[in-house]
Order: structure tokens, then C-alpha cells, then sequence
């Protein structure tokens, strides 16, 4: 009898999961909790920030001396009724976060606009939320009155951990830290 009533609960706990699947989003993963594009100097410039936190394996890596890397990657197109969309905006962007174990200072670097050093992990996880806007296109390169669809996302980039790690990533969901795509429109 107890048997069968196990028997039972355990397939009624199945049929609860295979109704309502547990979400694949961990708490560990990218959100992106605003983007937009402002418009001055001639130059069009995402502004974002994210909402991000560190699970232990990548705390690990970074005490020990391997640094990670963010990237951000930022798309504009123009749907076009008849042909393909036109892409006139395709840019990545990468953030390098590492640690220095000898000065025991953790620093961010975006290439070509910030180059900083920071004493603990909160601040730099702080700056890395709030990225100083980034130009993704002149004037000439979008038609004032158009309507134009962003797409925004953020990753870890394995691609650039050392071979090692880039194998554990493929086999360990710590190492998989992405955002979904945030769209949105856009009218010059």
C-alpha cells in the first residue's frame, strides 16, 4: 500500500513539473533593467544598466588572477516591406573585469573609454551595472523619421576564458551567464 501511494506522488509530482516546467532563467543570469538612445554631439549613444551578480565559481576564477569578459552586444534595423531588413547598426562591445592578486585590487576596462581600479568586487559589479554610454552610430548612419527596431543583450564571453575553462563552460551552468535580448523602437 505504501508503495503504491509513493508510486502515486511521484508520478503527481511529475505531472506538475511537466505542466508547469520550472523556469530557465536563474537568479544569477543578466537582466537588463533599462536601454535607450540618446541623441547629441551628432552621435547616437546607447545608455543601459543591468542587473547582475556573481555565482561563486566566477568569484573563484577572479581571486584567482583569470579575468572574465562581458560582451555586450547592440543591433539597429530598418524592416523593410519587400527585401530584407536593412542593418545599419552592428557592434559589440567587450568589458574585462579582473583581479590583481598581488595588489589585491580588482579593476574594468572597456577599450577606449574606461580604465579603472576598484577595491572590492561590489564596486566593480556596480560599475559594470551602469556603463558609461557607449556611441553605436553617427548621424548619418540612421534617417531621421524612420522607425527602427534595438535589440540589446549581454553575455559572458567564454570565448576569451583560457581553453580550460571554455570547456567547463560548455558542461557547467555557472559559466553561462547571459540576458535575453532587449527590444525596443526607435525614431530619430
Amino acid at each position: 500500500m505504501i508503495r503504491r501511494l509513493l508510486q502515486f506522488f511521484s508520478f503527481l509530482a511529475f505531472a506538475v513539473l511537466a505542466i508547469n516546467p520550472v523556469s530557465s532563467v536563474a537568479a544569477d543570469d543578466i537582466q537588463i533593467n533599462t536601454a535607450k538612445i540618446e541623441f547629441s554631439d551628432n552621435t547616437y549613444r546607447l545608455l543601459t544598466s543591468f542587473s547582475l551578480e556573481f555565482n561563486h565559481s566566477l568569484e573563484e576564477t577572479l581571486l584567482h588572477g583569470i579575468p572574465l569578459y562581458f560582451k555586450t552586444e547592440v543591433e539597429i534595423r530598418r524592416p523593410r516591406a519587400f527585401w530584407f531588413d536593412d542593418v545599419p547598426v552592428s557592434k559589440s562591445r567587450t568589458t574585462r573585469i579582473s583581479y590583481n592578486v598581488l595588489t589585491r585590487q580588482y579593476s574594468i576596462s572597456i577599450p577606449g573609454t574606461l580604465q579603472r581600479n576598484y577595491g572590492s568586487l561590489e564596486d566593480v559589479l556596480s560599475a559594470i551595472r551602469y556603463p558609461p554610454g557607449w556611441a553605436i552610430a553617427d548621424i548619418s548612419d540612421l534617417e531621421a523619421g524612420e522607425k527602427y527596431h534595438v535589440s540589446v543583450r549581454v553575455m559572458l564571453d567564454v570565448s576569451q576564458l583560457p581553453k580550460p575553462f571554455q570547456i567547463n563552460a560548455l558542461n557547467n551552468r555557472d559559466w553561462r551567464l547571459a540576458s535575453e535580448w532587449k527590444r525596443f523602437s526607435y525614431m530619430p
